[in-house]
């Protein structure tokens, strides 16, 4: 969920703000002269946006991911309990 706020109340609330984004996981979208300009969000939040952006961004990956979701769909999939024996899980 996202709220906004204009900077200046963004500025008097900021620690509240983190401590919100952290425990709700939410973002705040801060405005200057009411156009959109930062947004707030937690670290894990923020880590979990940059791996999914490298991973979008590894087109060797994106062709594996592709060609196992066609194998999975095609019945070609190793089911999980063969899986976990395999790893000794």
């Amino acid at each position: 969920m996202r709220r906004t706020l204009p900077v200046t109340e963004a500025r008097e609330k900021l620690t509240e703000l983190v401590d919100e984004v952290n425990n709700k996981f939410e973002q705040i979208e801060i405005t200057k002269n009411g156009k959109p300009r930062a947004i707030i969000m937690s670290v894990d939040e923020f880590d979990g946006w940059k791996e999914t952006l490298e991973i979008l961004s590894d087109e060797q990956l994106m062709k594996d991911i592709r060609q196992a979701e066609k194998e999975f769909r095609e019945g070609k999939a190793i089911p999980w309990e063969q899986v976990k024996e395999e790893l000794n899980l």
